[in-house]
């Protein structure tokens, strides 16, 4: 067994526990409508070209570019629209030289066709044999008399002419065919969580189920005599146990299910008792309080009686949660964290997420950062890390960070900070004024 409280820094606890624990994640399969923050198991490739075939991004005319070139207001391109493309049909009239067909968003484009016209940049005109009254000489002898009114859907299709007065380039207002993403080309990597937009493009490619990991299940345990629920009016020198809810909030942020037991109480077999159970129905196990060296603590003690390697740290070097405990047992991840809410939450962030996300094959949730001056002087000493809460405040158009001192067992301090300020262990605090990182929480 580890020598209690043998501190290491963060990063060597860590690396001394993932050392150990390097999961392989579990693995089901799910309807990609009901997938919205799951990890995937397995890389996704295109299965075909998206979008399958050119399709206009407007309302318009579908044409051959080159029989638009130097159309202008003064002198119009003179085209005869052949067909409508209806929406959800394949286009399947050929183009002639000055030959147009009417499309809509999204529609098809003629294989003919390799250019767009914005209606917009049009008018219908009507055709009249020559020497009818009014109107202008088209290039094949016509008179032409303006519609004023653009062309739009038609509930049945005649043939007209439209004069155009901007030219189009080859390409112009079309999307290609694999323009989107190509046959085979990676969609979405191994260890991407899925956001709702990444839904719509899976469904888009016809791909309806995905291997995902499977959610680890977290037990929680919340130890101590003087721990009451939270409905339950404490007596004198008892708290609420709010541990239990605010780490099942913090799991299942970090993509696990939380599991909360029931509260034990400070005795040996008691702990042992609910700590096996626990273990073997999780993935993972957390124990709150007891994790500080006293004789009443027995966190340790439990925790290696579980399997084995046991525990690989006791101690870490920071402010607040240096009684922190690593292990891993029989495969299984466990952490004694300590009974101080804050203290709890700050290294529930540090590690204990991280292996949650381990589990599932993903990275570490990306943390949103922002940068502030620093409100007033903030000592550290130097061999640990500083976690220090603060507010965000703008003053003269400069975001300061406000420090929110309090004890570690006073969970108000969080409720009131927006972010964390990290101190390195080789500082000996910021001074006043000087441009911190803030993590948002």
């Amino acid at each position: 067994m580890t020598e209690l409280f043998d501190v290491h820094t963060p990063s060597d606890a860590w690396h001394k526990f993932t050392n150990q624990f390097q999961p392989a994640p579990r693995v089901e399969r799910i309807a990609v409508i009901d997938s919205l923050d799951r990890v995937l198991a397995a890389p996704l490739t295109a299965p075909h070209d998206l979008p399958s075939f050119p399709r206009s991004t407007v309302d318009g005319y579908a044409v051959a570019a080159q029989d638009t070139y130097g159309a202008s207001e003064g002198l119009p391109a003179l085209l005869d629209v052949v067909s409508e493309v209806a929406m959800g049909a394949p286009a399947s009239v050929p183009l002639d030289e000055a030959q147009c067909a009417l499309v809509h968003t999204g529609g098809m484009i003629p294989p003919d066709a390799d250019a767009v016209v914005m209606v917009e940049n049009t008018q219908r005109v009507g055709r009249k044999r020559k020497n009818g009254k009014g109107g202008k000489e088209g290039q094949h002898g016509e008179t032409l008399v303006s519609l004023l009114s653009p062309v739009s859907l038609f509930p049945s299709f005649s043939p007209f002419s439209i004069e155009v007065y901007r030219p189009v380039a080859v390409g112009q207002n079309v999307i290609q065919v694999g323009e989107d993403v190509r046959r085979g080309d990676l969609v979405l990597p191994a260890g991407h969580q899925i956001r709702p937009q990444d839904i719509g493009g899976l469904l888009a490619l016809g791909i309806v189920e995905i291997n995902a990991a499977v959610a680890p299940r977290v037990a929680i345990l919340s130890q101590g005599d003087e721990v009451v629920p939270p409905e339950q009016t404490p007596g004198p020198g008892q708290v609420r146990d709010i541990n239990s809810s605010t780490l099942a909030a913090l799991a299942r942020r970090a993509g696990g299910v939380p599991v909360t037991f029931p509260i034990v109480p400070d005795r040996l077999e008691a702990l042992q008792d609910a700590a096996r159970r626990a273990s073997a129905g999780c993935d993972m196990l957390v124990i709150s309080a007891g994790s500080s060296v006293s004789y009443r603590d027995m966190t340790a003690q439990v925790i290696q009686g579980l399997g084995k390697p046991g525990i690989l740290v006791h101690g870490v070097s920071v402010k607040p949660g240096k009684p922190t405990i690593l292990a891993v047992c029989d495969g299984k991840p466990v952490f004694g964290l300590p009974g101080n809410p804050v203290s709890a939450m700050v290294i529930f962030d540090l590690f204990v997420a991280p292996a949650i996300r381990m589990l599932l094959g993903a990275q570490p949730v990306a943390k949103t950062e922002v940068p502030a001056r620093l409100a007033r002087n903030i000592a550290s000493t130097t061999g640990r890390e500083d976690y220090v809460q603060v507010r965000l405040e703008t003053r003269d158009g400069d975001r300061w960070a406000v420090p929110v001192f309090g004890k570690s067992n006073l969970i108000y301090t969080l409720i009131r900070s927006d972010g964390v300020v990290r101190i390195p262990q080789d500082s000996n605090g910021i001074a006043q004024g000087s441009w911190v990182t803030v993590e948002l929480h």
